[in-house]
């Protein structure tokens, strides 16, 4: 088999001959418009299926080619998914390196842990791949410069999948907010409760043999086997997941920052802990992020295991104003006056849960909409990784502020913590030797 080295050296010389004919103009790298894009999906548990069903729902316009995963049993079941709902099967593999040489594929999703998204994601833009790439987009804020300046580099598209931003009365209510609905829009408060159970204390146990778990870590410094890792608690682990605040958080404060209007934040605070459970989570289950700006605010309050609703919601975003306030979330949206009255409301007819972990809806189905208009014409993304990597990196300095127990002053033109070289260091992480990734 092809070496890591060598693969990854070899799509960068490819790549470079690419991004010599990207011009502004060009950007896009435009199909015809009748032309149909051809995806691969990498990574096939979980969220995965909603990239089936958005894919799906585009069907004229896209055709899925590949479907990969490093564990055998659930591609299986995930290929026999995508053909009942497709009418057709996909090649599969287990190894991602075979689908970026492929030549017939245009687009990657990337639907697999975190510490893969943006690893993956560059390798996608070298190989000459357009990206759509779950939230978060990078596990710490050093991978969220590097995939940004691979946007650049390679010209290819990148979506994020913070599906809010195809959300049609979201984005009329965002307007409105901006046109002065509410006045002067100065504070956004997003929240999230579930009620997860405890991950446990995991035990080293022989790797199962559908599992191959050196790829699954893939960047990551290399570490035993445990019984409750794979599929979904590595998300409360550090060297591979990022916690809440990136899980959910990215969605509703996303939100309030494309309500108000803001970059990134002049300082960052976070403070939570981990008190539902005692067990093998690294991470806190219960968080409160604050995001300072010159003249606004959004917090955001993070509960994985307390069921306690906000204005009957499991999660949500409430933007208030000099003039009144405006409740946001998937159902639809609330308007009141500055006293408290209700004067508007829109409702879609459904309450999304927080415990419906998969989001396959109508939001969803148009994200992908947009980013094959955005291959295929050149329309505008809705959730370009430029845009978007300013909410990621926000959340993750929340990270940062709750792991060095302290408030963060920040550089807004970068993003970079000001005068505190302890926080910096945890700007990046540490990479398996021959996976760092690379632009």
């Amino acid at each position: 088999m092809i070496s890591r080295r060598t693969f990854i050296d070899g799509l960068a010389a490819g790549a470079a001959t690419v991004a010599v004919a990207t011009s502004a103009k060009s950007y896009a790298q435009i199909l015809g418009a009748n032309e149909r894009v051809n995806f691969a999906i990498v990574g096939t548990n979980s969220r995965a299926l909603a990239h089936l069903a958005g894919l799906k729902a585009n069907a004229g316009k896209c055709q899925i080619t590949h479907l990969c995963d490093v564990d055998s049993r659930n591609l299986t079941n995930f290929a026999a998914k995508t053909k009942a709902a497709l009418g057709y099967s996909p090649a599969t593999t287990g190894d991602f390196r075979q689908v970026l040489e492929a030549k017939d594929v245009d687009a990657v999703t990337v639907a697999t842990p975190d510490h893969w998204h943006a690893p993956m994601a560059i390798l996608g833009l070298r190989a000459g791949k357009h990206v759509y790439v779950e939230k978060p987009s990078s596990h710490n804020p050093r991978e969220g410069e590097l995939l940004v300046e691979a946007q650049k580099k390679y010209g290819k598209l990148v979506q994020v999948g913070n599906q809010h931003r195809s959300s049609a009365h979201e984005a009329k209510m965002v307007q409105q907010i901006h046109e002065g609905r509410i006045g002067h829009a100065y504070f956004g408060k997003a929240w999230y409760a579930n009620t997860r159970a405890s991950m446990g204390v995991g035990k080293v146990v022989s790797v199962p043999p559908e599992l191959n778990w050196d790829l699954w870590q893939g960047p990551a410094p290399r570490s035993e086997y445990k019984d409750n890792i794979h599929p979904y608690n590595w998300h409360w682990l550090r060297r591979y997941g990022t916690g809440e605040a990136l899980n959910n958080g990215t969605h509703e404060t996303d939100v309030c920052r494309w309500a108000l209007g803001v970059g990134y934040p002049e300082r960052v605070g976070a403070q939570g802990g981990r008190y539902q459970f005692k067990d093998d989570w690294e991470f806190y289950d219960t968080l409160v992020v604050t995001l300072k700006y010159p003249d606004k605010m959004i917090s955001w309050e993070g509960k994985s295991c307390q069921g306690m609703k906000y204005y009957g919601r499991d999660r949500g975003v409430l933007i208030q104003g000099t003039e009144g306030s405006v409740i946001l979330a998937h159902d639809g949206y609330e308007v009141y006056d500055w006293k408290g009255n209700k004067t508007d409301e829109y409702k879609l007819g459904r309450v999304a849960k927080s415990s419906d972990l998969l989001s396959q809806d109508e939001m969803t189905d148009e994200h992908f909409a947009n980013f094959i208009r955005a291959i295929r014409t050149g329309e505008k993304l809705h959730s370009d990784i430029h845009d978007i990597n300013l909410s990621i990196t926000s959340l993750q300095l929340a990270n940062i502020s709750w792991m060095v127990n302290r408030e963060l002053d920040i550089d807004t033109t970068t993003g970079h913590v000001k005068n505190d070289a302890e926080a910096m260091k945890l700007w990046g992480r540490s990479y398996e030797k021959g996976w760092e990734p690379k632009v």
